[in-house]
């Protein structure tokens, strides 16, 4: 991938991103979801907004312009929360008939918002990094995920790897590199 491409909420704003709209729905789907649900939605009504979620956006961003004194993560949680509402409001104008039709037993949508900005990065990070893996030899992978996660010096991954002490500071160096231009404003 080019390291000078730009974020992803810019090339999503371009028409033909096919692959910067595959990354974005394999960040956010599994957060919309969870917000769905959060919001007193079942597994196919929240998997059913997340579908929602993504045509407004599809809609909305080309003409979005990305502010950094706000989040994007806020003005996507209100798409969702004002979409699970609407879901909420069609159940509750044409109710299902039976026992699993009972509205009593929707559950109320929490007042805190349990995933918290720690959450979010921390989501947002290790998604990144499982959709990134493929992309690197698994030496190079191995190096900086023991140097970053398991917190091993450099001179103890070479070793355990076979390289050269630059070398892993290289791949680390490379991978975090990566991931900072996967992330790039993404991270609000």
């Amino acid at each position: 991938m080019d390291s000078t491409s730009p974020s992803l909420l810019l090339r999503l704003r371009q028409p033909n991103q096919e692959a910067a709209w595959r990354r974005f729905v394999e960040l956010y789907a599994p957060l919309i979801f969870h917000w769905g649900r959060n919001q007193g939605l079942n597994a196919a009504d929240a998997a059913d907004l997340v579908q929602e979620v993504l045509t407004v956006l599809l809609a909305k961003l080309p003409e979005f312009e990305y502010d950094p004194a706000r989040r994007f993560r806020g003005w996507l949680r209100t798409i969702a929360v004002n979409k699970a509402k609407d879901f909420h409001r069609r159940k509750a104008a044409h109710p299902a008939v039976g026992p699993s039709g009972n509205l009593s037993t929707v559950a109320l949508a929490p007042a805190v918002d349990l995933f918290d900005e720690i959450e979010h990065r921390n989501f947002l990070v290790q998604r990144a990094f499982e959709l990134m893996r493929a992309e690197f030899r698994d030496e190079v992978w191995q190096a900086c995920w023991q140097q970053v996660v398991e917190g091993r010096k450099a001179a103890e991954v070479a070793q355990d790897l076979g390289m050269t002490v630059n070398m892993a500071y290289l791949a680390k160096s490379r991978v975090l590199g990566r991931l900072r231009e996967e992330l790039d404003g993404l991270m609000d």
